[in-house]
């Protein structure tokens, strides 16, 4: 089972064991840290999500048509 679990979401468990240690780094100071906590494990997962389907994890090209688009007002 924990062979198949690995082979099938290498990158999933890994983020979420990522954001977990950092995010246990926060955990000592108080609830508002906790909250920072949760959204750091959550940020693992996603990156380990991304991996795991083989996308990139920043679309640079959809940003910056994004971006020229919003700066042709200025021209």
């Amino acid at each position: 089972m924990w062979k198949d679990l690995w082979e099938q979401h290498r990158g999933k468990l890994l983020g979420a064991a990522f954001g977990f240690f950092l995010g246990f780094l926060y955990l000592f100071a108080g609830f508002w840290d906790m909250l920072i906590f949760a959204f750091i494990v959550f940020i693992g997962y996603y990156i380990g999500k991304k991996l795991d389907q083989g996308e990139r994890l920043f679309q640079l090209d959809h940003l910056w048509r994004w971006l020229s688009e919003r700066w042709k007002m200025f021209r």
